[in-house]
């Protein structure tokens, strides 16, 4: 095992390479309650946990994006109250970014706020989703709108969960660790230059070592700035566009296929400004759609996305800001993009 530790409002340990059940058995026992939020397809692998003094509850979530309501969230706050939660009681979110978002908020929002702890099953959700203390649901206005800062007690990151993942399902979780690499560590991008989705998930050494390296960008990135006030917003490099794509494709793509459309948007739109050099423009290309990721979208579409940007947790007022790079590790915020600019760059990944 190895343990990244992260500094928010307080200090808590990501634990990579564990076992998911002897580590959650451990931390349950000094509670009276416990509550495991998960979506129904992992319904027989929740239920082999093993018995123990804790009295614990199971509450099934809805699979996809569409977990992430006011209604599954009233029903989950419904069900906490019948079940007698108090505060010193713990709720366990098991599944994607979906899950750990719902289940987080639920805790950060109940009896303003009880402890929870995150078991990310999905690249992404190891990565990105359960850890830094973003936790939320989606508005009919946007992605991620309704939500609280409230880090979880502990993340544990059990490898094993990500046999149970389409080849989709892992390539879409790699566009997380690929913005990693160039916002923060070449590394990443140069273990996988060259390789598809299949023989890195086939190399269990690889794939621990680009967790455990994400991890630690993500670690170090929200450990200097918990609440977003700036240097936190690097984390959202490629996301302006990929959360707009995201609601028009009415989540029919995956959360990583959109971030790797947004990703490439944001280098042209950087080249277009003359941040960023044409090769590691086609940088961005070449290792995302070797991976089996999207970097195209609908010509059509633009004039819907345009809105959607505007709603961007980044904009202020009526100024949209993108995070953009000039050099793999060296960040930029792109606030003057007039609207010519934005256009151009969306034409050079439109099909």
């Amino acid at each position: 095992m190895h343990t990244v530790r992260v500094k928010s409002e307080h200090e808590y340990d990501v634990v990579i390479g564990c076992d998911w059940k002897t580590q959650v058995l451990q931390a349950i026992n000094s509670h009276a309650r416990v509550a495991f939020v998960y979506p129904g397809v992992m319904r027989d692998k929740v239920k082999q946990m093993a018995a123990s003094d804790c009295e614990m509850h199971f509450f099934e979530i809805p699979e996809g994006e569409s977990a992430k309501s006011t209604q599954t969230l009233q029903s989950l706050w419904n069900w906490l109250g019948a079940a007698g939660f108090t505060r010193s009681d713990l709720i366990i979110g098991i599944g994607g970014g979906t899950t750990t978002d719902l289940a987080g908020f639920a805790a950060a929002s109940w009896l303003r706020g009880i402890n929870w702890i995150a078991v990310p099953t999905t690249v992404a959700g190891m990565v990105d989703a359960a850890i830094g203390g973003k936790t939320g649901i989606n508005s009919d206005y946007g992605k991620n709108l309704i939500g609280a800062f409230h880090s979880p007690q502990k993340v544990l990151i059990d490898p094993s969960w990500l046999t149970t993942l389409t080849d989709r399902d892992f390539a879409a979780g790699l566009a997380e660790v690929i913005k990693c690499g160039f916002i923060a560590d070449e590394n990443i991008l140069n273990s996988i230059d060259g390789k598809d989705v299949k023989a890195i998930r086939q190399d269990a050494t690889l794939t621990l070592d680009l967790i455990t390296r994400s991890v630690a960008v993500k670690a170090h990135v929200v450990s200097g700035d918990f609440k977003e006030s700036f240097d936190r917003e690097i984390l959202n490099y490629g996301h302006t566009l990929g959360h707009a794509i995201e609601i028009d494709s009415k989540y029919s793509l995956r959360h990583g296929e959109a971030i790797s459309i947004g990703l490439v948007f944001a280098a042209e739109l950087a080249g277009v400004k003359g941040y960023l050099k044409r090769e590691l423009i086609q940088r961005h290309r070449q290792i995302l759609e070797g991976v089996g990721l999207p970097i195209t979208y609908s010509p059509e579409a633009w004039q819907k996305l345009m809105p959607l940007l505007a709603l961007d947790k980044k904009s202020r007022g009526h100024q949209m800001r993108f995070v953009g790079i000039s050099d793999i590790g060296k960040t930029l915020r792109i606030e003057d993009a007039n609207e010519s600019e934005l256009t151009a760059a969306y034409e050079r990944i439109s099909s």
